[in-house]
């Protein structure tokens, strides 16, 4: 049974969402602000968190943020921001979908039924074959069994488990050019809701964080196509 955390101090909110949960079999748990959440994502390990926004104690973004330090569940943002600055927000934080309030219940069982495949499909496409979990190009270094990178030989922090995943297929993938699309397929995996949008907040991400003259690649944009690892 798939266990669904959900995060709104309107337990209206969660009283509806658990009419609907249960009736499609998911254990559920319930937070009534970001400090709880926090404290059940720990305690119950959820497969997937509905995260409200607006909310005391700590409000939905910190939440996030703290909750990304311990695991990569899909967490889906829910919220009355119907904004792109809030969406992109959310996305450069670690979540991996957005639903805007009013919602329709059925949408959000949707949704989350979406993000668990996708984060099984993930798993099973991670475990059969895995050759090289360290990569190195130049003074570039990804070591997926750590979730460890190193520029320059130093150990980078705050990268989000998913900008390591990205680096690392682009690195697998050198001089290659990729839609956002074909990326969102690879990576997120497919029926993602999100959108392609949260692939270039991705690799802004990346590049923020690797910021270095002396190398000899480049995440490249290619303009109406994509992405590629450029090797200089």
């Amino acid at each position: 049974m798939k266990k669904v955390l959900v995060v709104d101090d309107d337990k209206n909110i969660c009283e509806l969402l658990k009419l609907y949960l249960q009736k499609e079999g998911f254990e559920t748990f319930f937070a009534y602000d970001g400090s709880q959440a926090v404290t059940s994502a720990k305690e119950n390990k959820p497969d997937i968190i509905i995260l409200d926004v607006m909310m005391p104690v700590i409000n939905g973004w910190e939440a996030c943020k703290l909750i990304r330090q311990f695991t990569d569940v899909p967490i889906i943002m829910l919220t009355a921001l119907d904004t792109t600055e809030n969406k992109v927000q959310g996305l450069n934080i670690g979540a991996d979908d957005y639903i805007v309030k009013p919602f329709e219940p059925v949408e959000v069982i949707a949704r989350i039924n979406a993000q668990l495949r996708r984060a099984e499909k993930q798993s099973d496409n991670q475990e059969p074959e895995k050759t090289d979990s360290l990569l190195i190009v130049d003074n570039l270094e990804v070591d997926l069994d750590k979730y460890e990178i190193k520029l320059d030989g130093k150990v980078l922090k705050d990268f989000k488990p998913k900008e390591i995943q990205l680096l690392y297929f682009f690195m697998s993938n050198k001089n290659q050019v990729f839609t956002r699309e074909q990326l969102l397929d690879k990576v997120w995996g497919y029926e993602y809701y999100g959108g392609t949008r949260t692939v270039d907040v991705h690799v802004k991400g990346i590049r923020e964080k690797l910021k270095s003259k002396k190398s000899k690649w480049e995440i490249k944009t290619i303009w109406n196509v994509g992405y590629k690892f450029e090797i200089k």
